[in-house]
């Protein structure tokens, strides 16, 4: 597998990890949390295969003991609450923001979009944050290549950490990636979960 590029900046000098459980350190000094989640965008043009490698990814990270929360990107617009609801009449009747909690889970649903770094905020309690879409955004990146066109992100896109490709011979098209960037066959879902839980604290310096 190849490095990340030396255009991505290194982990700051303060993040530091257990090196023995892959956890962050969540103690800070006067009582204040330092614990940061380690964000990473997936990123690709229409039916690359997005939600299904961050799908595959959550049960691999959970398995080493960690927490996944995931931000979703849809610029065509999206419906999650249904007609007849309690929620969807409390909204219909003019709330701006409604949200239900129950004993296992919570929804929150406001009438306004939010910065990605707002969304991150609001999931700093989580060990990973995995985020589809939001391509222009600054976080480490993988991005999703299905084909030789798709190249430009490889290049275009700030932040691109790895590459996942897809194909039978990905290394191929590897070989036109920028200089140092690492790359993953699609289907090795397992080393690029193992590179996650590996390279976390590089992740996590990103965190806002």
């Amino acid at each position: 597998m190849r490095r990340v590029p030396a255009s991505v900046p290194l982990p700051a000098s303060g993040a530091h990890a257990d090196a023995r459980s892959g956890h962050a350190d969540r103690s800070g000094k006067s009582g204040t949390s330092s614990f940061r989640p380690a964000v990473c965008q997936v990123v690709g043009y229409k039916n690359s295969g997005k939600t299904t490698l961050i799908c595959e990814l959550i049960p691999l990270l959970k398995a080493k003991g960690c927490s996944v929360a995931v931000i979703k990107h849809d610029v065509h617009g999206f419906e999650t609450d249904r007609p007849g609801t309690d929620t969807w009449k409390q909204r219909e009747a003019g709330a701006g923001a409604v949200a239900i909690t129950g004993k296992d889970q919570s929804f929150i649903y406001e009438s306004r979009s939010r910065e990605l770094a707002e969304l991150i905020q609001a999931f700093m309690h989580y060990d990973y944050v995995l985020v589809e879409g939001f391509k222009e955004e600054p976080y480490p990146k993988i991005v999703l290549l299905r084909n030789e066109a798709d190249l430009e992100l490889a290049s275009r896109l700030h932040g691109v950490a790895a590459s996942a490709i897809w194909g039978e011979l990905p290394g191929s098209i590897a070989e036109d990636l920028p200089p140092g960037q690492r790359w993953f066959g699609i289907n090795d879902t397992s080393a690029i979960a193992e590179y996650l839980w590996r390279e976390r604290i590089f992740f996590q310096n990103f965190n806002i």
